[in-house]
């Protein structure tokens, strides 16, 4: 039987998310929360949807009873999770409390979760779908996870470089989850093999590339063997370096924002299924831009997804402002 195509195929973690009503520190018996589903593989993937892709989550769940509504909302969201995999672990969590300036807060419980069993032998398993795809998206969060989830995301960016597919990596660095030498290793290795790569100047760029300037950032990157760079620098900054020229994009701002929980994701998600789908460079990247500023007026790393009317609609704006 012939493997389905994507336009998207996004591998990493699926989290439960568990949203506070107060900053962390101030949670007391009593304080009210609300759940719903998030990290950044399922951000990346519900915008990827949203922007027109077909997109499928490759990704391991657990056993427990939160899987079903979490599949569930993911399917919801127009993200196809028949080839998700399960192990009798738990899903990972995490606690969240965020405000509308950006300050967030969290507690992650991940270990021993089953994302972190994703290894090699899934992405075997799963190795037509990559190699038929048009694109990839992982992230540094998921090869963090585990040794084996390491060697997934290496495996499986490797397949689909070598057929020709688009890789999109973003390293997220979370200095809880990995230390920097080992962030810095799977950069590395991982960079030659993406067609864009998406960071953030300066917490990743202080991290990985010992820099707090975009540019500089970009370039760093770029001699690692990245060959586009995104570079996103505070809400209403965004540097991109194609090799030929290091620019700032226009980047739309939301005026009354909830939340900037998974904007990042969002803007990767978006701009690498346009790209999939044939947009030029530039036109995809304003699209992730506009949909990840919409993003913002949403709780949670999936609150608000845009669609891709919406996005365009706010992108052509922004065009015509700067024309």
């Amino acid at each position: 039987m012939t493997a389905p195509r994507y336009d998207v195929l996004v591998l990493g973690e699926v989290l439960v998310e568990i949203h506070a009503d107060t900053a962390l520190r101030a949670a007391a018996d009593g304080t009210a929360a609300r759940i719903s589903y998030s990290g950044d593989a399922l951000n990346a993937a519900a915008a990827a949807a949203a922007a027109g892709a077909r997109t499928a989550l490759l990704t391991v769940v657990g056993d427990d009873e939160l899987s079903v509504p979490l599949l569930r909302r993911a399917a919801g969201l127009g993200v196809d999770t028949a080839h998700v995999r399960r192990a009798p672990r738990p899903n990972g969590a995490y606690l969240l409390s965020a405000d509308p300036d950006g300050d967030r807060e969290f507690v992650y419980w991940r270990t021993h979760s089953a994302a972190s069993t994703l290894s090699p032998a899934h992405v075997g398993d799963w190795l037509p779908l990559l190699t038929g795809c048009r694109a990839l998206i992982t992230s540094g969060i998921t090869g963090a996870l585990s040794p084996t989830s390491r060697a997934a995301v290496l495996a499986a960016a490797r397949a689909v470089h070598a057929a020709g597919g688009l890789v999109t990596y973003d390293p997220n660095h979370r200095p809880r989850l990995t230390g920097r030498a080992e962030a810095r290793s799977l950069l590395a290795e991982v960079a030659p093999l993406t067609g864009l790569l998406k960071t953030s100047c300066p917490a990743d760029a202080l991290a990985l590339v010992d820099t707090a300037d975009p540019p500089t950032a970009a370039a760093r990157y770029r001699a690692l063997g990245a060959r586009t760079v995104a570079v996103t620098a505070g809400p209403d900054r965004l540097l991109l370096d194609d090799g030929t020229r290091a620019v700032y994009h226009p980047v739309p701002v939301d005026p009354a924002p909830v939340d900037t929980t998974g904007a990042g994701d969002c803007f990767a998600g978006t701009a690498t299924a346009r790209l999939a789908l044939g947009d030029p460079l530039a036109r995809a990247v304003a699209y992730g831009a506009a949909a990840a500023s919409l993003s913002v007026a949403g709780r949670g790393g999936t609150g608000r997804v845009p669609s891709f009317t919406e996005t365009a609609a706010l992108a052509a704006r922004v065009a015509e402002d700067t024309a």
